[in-house]
């Protein structure tokens, strides 16, 4: 299993004091052997490596999912709300995977995701990807849940959030076909941040500034939800 960037170190420590890269990835707990960190977020960074995702032109949805995760993973350590990545560079999570016995590069990638979320202590998987259609003038976030209340209502607030950045006014969606929404215990969301097929989604999508305004309404949305939930 890939190293999890500095999002595995102890929130309470300054983001200089680096892990050792190979010490990044399990915690040693005196009594109980090795066991993986804790965080409340487990982020999940969608696609990656030979799995570009959606795609425009030379812009990859890969590279626009970690952009925006790595911005996501500062600002909710930043506030108090720890979290964690499950990928922190340009590789598949598949090739983590030695315990699927399937061919299938995708089945091994989404199983992998979805174990990340029983080894790594959280209470919510927030999956950030981009919408892709062939109708270009389709724009806008849009948040799947899952048929709990739970996945609901979090999707609701980091809609809320996200329509607001953007100025829209969509609902989130139950997403019954996605694999981790439907294997995951924990409440999960997938959030598509806006549509890469849509020109002006995607000059926000790749703009380092809009890319942080989006980073920040999600951890607004997430902020909300732990307050209703407390």
């Amino acid at each position: 299993m890939r190293v999890l960037l500095i999002g595995l170190i102890c929130c309470s420590q300054p983001l200089s004091a680096a892990v050792p890269e190979d010490e990044q990835q399990l915690t040693q707990a005196p009594e109980d052997g090795w066991t993986m960190p804790s965080a409340v977020v487990l982020i999940d960074a969608g696609h990656g490596g030979i799995d570009g995702g959606a795609t425009a032109g030379s812009t990859l949805e890969k590279d626009i999912n970690l952009a925006i995760a790595q911005k996501l993973y500062l600002l909710l350590n930043s506030q108090g709300i720890p979290a964690v990545l499950n990928r922190t560079g340009d590789y598949a999570l598949s090739e983590d995977n030695r315990w699927h016995l399937s061919r299938s590069r995708h089945k091994r990638d989404l199983s992998q995701r979805r174990q990340l979320t029983e080894e790594i202590e959280t209470t919510m998987l927030v999956s950030l990807h981009v919408n892709w259609t062939r109708d270009n003038s389709k724009h806008g976030p849009i948040v799947l849940h899952q048929s709990s209340g739970e996945s609901a209502l979090l999707a609701f607030c980091i809609q809320d959030t996200l329509n607001r950045q953007q100025q829209t006014a969509f609902y989130p969606r139950e997403g019954k076909p996605f694999y981790l929404l439907r294997r995951v215990d924990q409440p999960a969301v997938i959030v598509e941040m806006g549509f890469i097929s849509n020109s002006a989604d995607r000059t926000m999508l790749t703009d380092p500034r809009q890319q942080l305004k989006i980073a920040t309404a999600i951890a607004s949305g997430i902020r909300q939800y732990k307050w209703i939930t407390r």
